[in-house]
């Protein structure tokens, strides 16, 4: 009874009936997509060895994800494999399970000349970096713009 004691007016009771409604709506949760499974970012990749020769074979792999990515069936991870100055060797789609699991063999070109590779593997055909705090992956779309995250890469050196 003491608060309404001290809150005559009628302006004074709306003001607080506003706020008995409003703060409740609010503390319910962040999440506005309640049926969509949190974000879950794709398992890290690897390379077989960080050092080859030209002709050896690399394996690029991944685990599976310890959340659930949903990449559904027929997803397909994008493997792109560049020399120091740019130039692309590789530039492939590959099998991926939903779980983002993949084996991609690689055989280094018997060309090649000692230098660094960068390898890159990432989720094809759909939005894979959830680091925005959304779940943001879109399935199916044309026109996928990613969010903040870079592509991830790691390096691989064509030795003698």
């Amino acid at each position: 009874m003491g608060i309404f004691r001290v809150l005559r007016k009628p302006s004074q009771l709306a003001f607080l009936g506003f706020w008995a409604v409003l703060v409740p709506a609010t503390m319910t949760g962040c999440n506005s997509t309640p049926d969509l499974p949190p974000p879950c970012m794709p398992p890290s990749f690897s390379t077989s060895v960080s050092e080859a020769r030209a002709g050896d074979s690399v394996i690029i792999s991944a685990p599976a994800a310890t959340c659930n990515p949903s990449y559904g069936a027929g997803a397909k991870v994008e493997i792109s494999i560049s020399t120091d100055s740019g130039e692309k060797l590789l530039d492939t789609k590959a099998a991926m399970e939903d779980n983002g699991a993949f084996e991609y063999s690689y055989r280094v070109p018997k060309t090649a000349k000692p230098g660094v590779l960068s390898v890159s593997a990432a989720p094809a055909d759909v939005d894979w970096c959830d680091d925005t705090g959304t779940n943001n992956r879109l399935k199916d779309e044309s026109d996928i713009e990613r969010t903040s995250c870079e592509i991830p890469v790691r390096l691989l050196a064509i030795v003698d």
